[in-house]
């Protein structure tokens, strides 16, 4: 397979792609964004906490934190800028929830699906419902997309959607939506590539995931890869909560966003 691809840009720390980005950054806190990260159950909050985390680091105006109301007494002093939504017995978001979601996705200028739902039911159908009627920019990660692996066209044909996933989490996502060419763990670089470039000029999202240690992202058809020092385990709730954030600050230019994103 031919390398000269004129969809493909390559980057590195060194020399990132849009560098011009980094200068055009808000100063003020009010200019730079307000970030909603849903996420968490009973039996865990890592994701959302370490979202917030990165997405302050990121330089975000304000970011505010959603989680099951199982859980305030455990965070209620802890997290800052905490709120919370019903949830069920076993202590994930219930369907009232969805309700919740929605108010505060009104104050907000982006949504981070970040992680840590669990496996319920009641959360599945929430999710479903959430990313239907919401219209702004999402950007889903970790568990959040794995309730979309049987529904697969609700976020792949959803714009102003970003998937940061892992090579398997790919994978059940195109094969449900029977795209043609399959995502397998020895594709070598040039095929993924290849794949990644006609799924999203075929579907609206946008898509950044990982092969060892290069970060690929997708969208519109344009691919970026960035090599790492090294192969990073952790990297997807970083990733999502910086890509949250970069975008939401540059919503003309997701693309260039995101591939800034990953330096």
């Amino acid at each position: 397979m031919s390398m000269d691809k004129d969809y493909w840009h390559r980057q590195t720390a060194e020399k990132p792609l849009f560098p011009e980005l980094f200068c055009s950054r808000p100063e003020h806190k009010r200019a730079a964004g307000k970030l909603l990260i849903i996420g968490g159950n009973s039996h865990g909050f890592a994701a959302p906490a370490e979202a917030y985390n990165e997405a302050v680091a990121t330089g975000i105006g304000t970011a505010r934190v959603l989680l099951p109301d199982t859980i305030k007494k455990l965070v209620g002093g802890i997290l800052e800028h905490g709120e919370f939504a019903p949830s069920t017995k076993s202590g994930s978001f219930s369907k009232q929830s969805l309700a919740e979601f929605l108010d505060h996705s009104v104050w907000a200028d982006g949504v981070l699906l970040a992680g840590d739902f669990g496996h319920n039911s009641e959360t599945a159908i929430v999710m479903e419902q959430f990313a239907a009627k919401y219209p702004g920019q999402l950007t889903i990660a970790q568990d959040a997309a794995d309730y979309f692996k049987d529904i697969p066209n609700i976020i792949l044909n959803r714009p102003q959607t970003t998937l940061v996933v892992s090579l398997a989490q790919l994978q059940k996502l195109c094969s449900t939506a029977k795209f043609p060419h399959a995502i397998t763990f020895g594709m070598d670089l040039l095929h993924l590539i290849e794949a990644l470039h006609e799924l999203t000029t075929k579907y609206a999202c946008s898509i950044i995931t990982k092969q060892l240690a290069t970060i690929l992202v997708a969208h519109g058809g344009q691919i970026s890869t960035t090599a790492q020092a090294q192969d990073i385990e952790a990297w997807r709730i970083k990733t999502a909560a910086h890509a949250a954030v970069w975008q939401l600050q540059n919503p003309t230019k997701p693309f260039e966003a995101l591939s800034t994103t990953v330096i």
